[in-house]
């Protein structure tokens, strides 16, 4: 599997090449995911017996670039924008017709998104704006983030599967906002099985800057693998 380095649009991606990949995987990172990201992929290699590309896209602006609407801060003083829009437009306008000329990719081929934390919650909110993504991998997802319950109970993500995770220990915490993770977490996947989406909720040890790359191979993994169960390869 190769992996190279390049910029796509205003973007820079990570990509790791196979031959013939059945799955592609896009992942939204931060500088910390790119520091574990071979480990990812391998343990994901591991998992998966067929072959898969994943793209990783480098966002600078975290906060900004990965947020529905606007929101104010709940630690430290950074708050958090809307700028997802600009994020999934480049996703399907931008990236998606670059993979799908270099690799030749065909119409039917999976596409799975998926990130941790903000770009979990990024993730699941693109599958209810987007109907590319034939599943989801939501890890640690920020479903604590303000009116988010409201929103997914009014917009049905337009995709066939949706992996949640969330670590043990995330909830335990004297941030009162953060203390929500657990509750938020169930409420989401409550939901998404009144919505008739195939859904799993996965607990890890932990706190939430634990095994990222672990769970996120984990994440990842189950989705390719319920492709087959739900309609997919």
């Amino acid at each position: 599997m190769a992996k190279k380095e390049i910029n796509i649009g205003q973007k820079t991606c990570t990509i790791y090449e196979v031959e013939n990949p059945e799955y592609i995987l896009i992942q939204p990172v931060d500088e910390f995911d790119l520091k574990v990201l071979d480990h990812q992929v391998e343990l994901m290699r591991e998992a998966v017996d067929k072959p898969f590309l994943l793209v990783a896209i480098t966002i600078e602006h975290w906060h900004d670039e990965l947020t529905p609407w606007s929101a104010p801060a709940v630690f430290g003083k950074e708050g958090f924008g809307d700028q997802a829009k600009e994020t999934l437009a480049y996703i399907e306008m931008v990236l998606l017709p670059e993979l799908t000329k270099k690799y030749q990719i065909k119409d039917t081929m999976p596409i799975i998104l998926g990130g941790y934390s903000l770009a979990g919650l990024f993730s699941i909110w693109s599958a209810c704006q987007s109907k590319r993504f034939s599943a989801i991998a939501a890890i640690s997802p920020s479903l604590w983030y303000p009116d988010w319950i409201t929103y997914v109970k009014e917009h049905v993500p337009a995709t066939k599967a949706i992996y949640l995770s969330l670590g043990d220990r995330e909830d335990k915490t004297k941030n009162p906002v953060m203390a929500t993770a657990g509750q938020r977490i169930r409420e989401q996947q409550a939901i998404l099985k009144e919505q008739g989406i195939a859904c799993t909720l996965e607990w890890n040890a932990g706190h939430h800057f634990q095994d990222t790359e672990v769970r996120c191979a984990k994440g990842f993994s189950w989705c390719m693998q319920s492709m087959r169960e739900v309609g997919g390869l």
